[in-house]
């Protein structure tokens, strides 16, 4: 999954980043609204973590733009304000959920995880699909109960495949949404990677559907 930090502290801004990078994001970040703007426009996000006191232009003109134009990626917003008007102007120019400065990083962890499942229409950190088991929560994998062991791209891959259960998700969408906008995007590694992870899954649940992507789906769902 494929998240953007809007943030002009500098030292929040890496924080934010490596926390997310290390809980197995891809992170794309921004220090100023302008440039939080742009990407958000351009770049195909999950999730946004947005500040309001933003230099150049701030969160709630850039959320109102976005929302304006039918971006519909879940935003969290970062509020340093105690006002609880701000909070009320944030929800109501289009975000998802808020956290308060200063705040414990797992807090924002855990948040973002319920923004992402709830956008999938998903209620809990575990997505089944047959005896395949993914739980967002702890990044685990398991196969009728036997952990899988995947590197952080496999885990991503699936996670991506595993929130949009039933939908054939093309090639160009995996990589958007897999890889930060530097990634040279004429790379044949999803298909190498679908391969690998079909493999360490053992079961049929990870599909090739010819011309258009991938699915997940249950194994009694096969065309």
């Amino acid at each position: 999954m494929r998240i953007l930090v809007v943030e002009d502290d500098p030292d929040l801004n890496r924080q934010l980043v490596s926390a997310l990078t290390d809980a197995g994001y891809v992170v794309d970040s921004a220090k100023d609204g302008e440039e939080g703007h742009y990407l958000g426009e351009t770049e195909p996000y999950d999730a946004v973590i947005l500040d309001l006191g933003l230099p150049v232009l701030d969160g709630v003109s850039v959320l109102e733009k976005w929302r304006r134009n039918e971006k519909k990626m879940p935003v969290l917003i970062l509020t340093a304000r105690d006002r609880w008007s701000d909070k009320v102007q944030g929800f109501d120019a289009g975000a998802d959920d808020y956290v308060a400065k200063p705040f414990h990083m797992e807090e924002v962890l855990a948040r973002v995880r319920a923004l992402l499942r709830r956008s999938a229409g998903h209620a809990t950190s575990e997505i089944a699909c047959g005896p395949l088991l993914l739980d967002t929560k702890s990044a685990r994998v398991t196969v009728d109960g036997n952990a899988i062991k995947l590197t952080s791209l496999e885990f991503r891959l699936l996670a991506y495949l595993m929130h949009h259960k039933g939908k054939v998700v093309s090639r160009t969408e995996l990589v958007e949404h897999l890889y930060d906008q530097d990634f040279d995007r004429d790379s044949n590694t999803i298909e190498v990677f679908v391969g690998r992870l079909r493999k360490k899954l053992g079961v049929d649940v990870l599909r090739t559907i010819r011309g258009m992507g991938y699915c997940v789906s249950e194994p009694d769902d096969a065309a």
